[in-house]
C-alpha cells in the first residue's frame, strides 16, 4: 500500500527531561507534525509511505528532510523553497502538570505555499491513500486551496482518503 501525508513538518524544541520553560537552560532539537509521524509509523509498519510539503532549501530544511529518510519515508515529492521551518516548543508533562504547547508557524515554507508548488497528478501516481489533518488547511486560504486540489487529484486518481481533525 502507498500513502501519501501532507502537512507542516516542524522544528520541535523541548527542554531535557521533564524541565518547564522557564527552568531550561538548553533544548533538544527534534523534529514532527502529526502527517509526518503518520508516514513514519506507516513506515516502520512496512507501508511505502510518502511525505509531502514545503520546505526551505538551506540546512535546517534538508535536516528535517533527513529526519524522514532515516525512517524510510519516501521525500521526493517534497517541494523546496520559502525562509522558514514551523517551530513548536513542547514542554512534556509530569505527574498531574499537563504539556504545554507553543506553536510558531509564521511565515513558514508551507504556510507561504501556492498551488503551483505541487504537482498532485504526479504525486498520487501509483497511490492508495492520502492523508492529511485539518491544521494543514487552516495555515490559511492558500494551504485550503492547496488541500482542495490534492483533494480533487487523489479522487481522480482513486485514492482514498482520510483527514484527522483532531
Amino acid at each position: 500500500m502507498k500513502v501519501v501525508t501532507f502537512g507542516e513538518l516542524m522544528i520541535r524544541l523541548q527542554p531535557y527531561n521533564y524541565e518547564r520553560f522557564v527552568q531550561a537552560d538548553h533544548l533538544e532539537f527534534s523534529f514532527g507534525g502529526g502527517e509526518a509521524n503518520v508516514a513514519v509509523s506507516l513506515a516502520n509498519y512496512g507501508a511505502d509511505a510518502v511525505y509531502v510539503t514545503k520546505l526551505p532549501a538551506h540546512a535546517i530544511g534538508q535536516a528535517a528532510v533527513n529526519s524522514l529518510r532515516r525512517y524510510g519515508v519516501d521525500t521526493s515529492k517534497i517541494t523546496r523553497g520559502g525562509d522558514r521551518v514551523g517551530i513548536y516548543f513542547n514542554e512534556k508533562g509530569a505527574s498531574q502538570r499537563g504539556s504545554v504547547c507553543i506553536y510558531d508557524r509564521a511565515h513558514s515554507a508551507i504556510q507561504e505555499a501556492s498551488t503551483a508548488d505541487f504537482d498532485w497528478d504526479a504525486i498520487f501516481e501509483g497511490a492508495d491513500w492520502f492523508h492529511f489533518t485539518g491544521i494543514t488547511p487552516a495555515l490559511g486560504p492558500n494551504v485550503v486551496d492547496i488541500c482542495r486540489e490534492a483533494c480533487k487529484a487523489a479522487k481522480a486518481h482513486g485514492v482514498k482518503i482520510s483527514c484527522d481533525l483532531n
